[in-house]
């Protein structure tokens, strides 16, 4: 006998639209597992912005999306539109047999007066707030996009957080197998995401590069004027700027590998699994969750620094691109993300 079909509300973070249009990992998770948990029978409600594309039943808060909204002069601050989100969830919770939020651990307060089951994925670095709220209110339960985003909280909480990754829809990158053009990056224009150091791996190794992403913030655009465009000279060092989904995969699929230099402690890294599905490998700085994501002599491999990189570009041009993808796909496919969380709803679900 089927177990029935779930009553989910979904809680978007609503900076982007979903799907978004250039930039934006969390809004792309959203539209897969929104849409794969609606073909799979469940009722899915999502409560958003009115640009969103979802095959599921919208609940528009704004007209569109924050980031748009602030840009035209029409918005000023975030918390008014998230806590109109959260309130109207929990304004229909009787509806749902479980809400799941994808605003940040703040809003963990307020999902604990639900008489529903709330979930919280953190798709962001725990810092001491976060952890007070998970300690506080326990009863919420939070989920994890890696092991190593929750291992030192959890170690001091002595609290087990579920541990469900981020998934890429495979099917909608066309993979290329033979050797690579160019080493790529794609990522913020930011001092954490490095594209100062793809930029020297390149030149180490005699190899072009293109680069695709753009500075978000005006701290960002003054390490990119300094650190970046003096190297670019549509030749060996090639920028892109914003990309969408065509492009971001034409970029993908014709390099030699994706370079993931990062210099912090990168909680999953979403372009990575987007690469595995060109069949193009990762070589990757070994912080935060890229130990867990690459799978060194397969899908890639991983260095202690950046300049450690230039080490490994040999082998990694080397290795089978159709197993690249093969690998990631069995690890990464988006519908193992959505039967875990449909695993961790009926949970949740029932204890309520």
């Amino acid at each position: 006998m089927n177990p029935r079909p779930l009553r989910i509300a979904q809680v978007s973070p609503l900076w982007t639209s979903i799907p978004p249009a250039n930039y934006g990992g969390i809004e792309l998770l959203l539209k897969l597992l929104v849409d794969d948990l609606v073909e799979k029978g469940h009722a899915v409600t999502l409560f958003g912005t009115g640009d969103c594309r979802t095959r599921g039943e919208l609940v528009s808060v704004a007209d569109s999306c924050i980031t748009d909204l602030m840009a035209r002069g029409e918005a000023y601050a975030y918390e008014h539109y998230a806590n109109a989100a959260a309130a109207e969830a929990l304004r229909r919770a009787s509806e749902f047999d479980i809400i799941h939020y994808h605003l940040t651990p703040a809003w963990i307060p307020l999902a604990s007066v639900s008489k529903r089951a709330a979930l919280f994925t953190l798709h962001t670095c725990a810092v001491k707030d976060d952890e007070w709220a998970f300690a506080r209110y326990p009863d919420v339960e939070v989920a994890s996009i890696s092991r190593f985003q929750i291992a030192e909280t959890a170690a001091r909480l002595g609290r087990n957080f579920p541990v469900i990754y981020n998934g890429c829809d495979f099917g909608s990158y066309e993979p290329v197998y033979e050797p690579g053009r160019y080493l790529a990056f794609l990522g913020r224009m930011s001092h954490a995401k490095n594209p100062a150091g793809a930029v020297a791996l390149a030149k180490a190794v005699g190899m072009p590069l293109v680069l695709a992403g753009q500075p978000q913030n005006g701290e960002e655009e003054r390490y990119f004027a300094q650190e970046v465009m003096p190297h670019i000279d549509g030749e060996q060092i090639r920028w892109l700027g914003p990309v969408n989904h065509a492009q971001k995969a034409e970029l993908l699929r014709n390099a030699s590998a994706l370079v993931f230099p990062i210099q912090w402690d990168e909680p999953f890294g979403l372009v990575m699994i987007e690469a595995m599905a060109c069949g193009t490998p990762v070589l990757g700085v070994r912080r935060g969750s890229v130990g867990e994501v690459v799978t060194d002599g397969v899908t890639g491999f991983s260095a202690s620094s950046p300049e450690g990189l230039a080490a490994f570009v040999e082998p990694t041009l080397k290795l089978d691109r159709r197993k690249v993808r093969e690998a990631g796909e069995a690890k990464f496919g988006y519908r193992q993300m959505v039967d875990a969380y449909v695993n961790l709803y009926r949970t949740l679900a029932a204890r309520s």
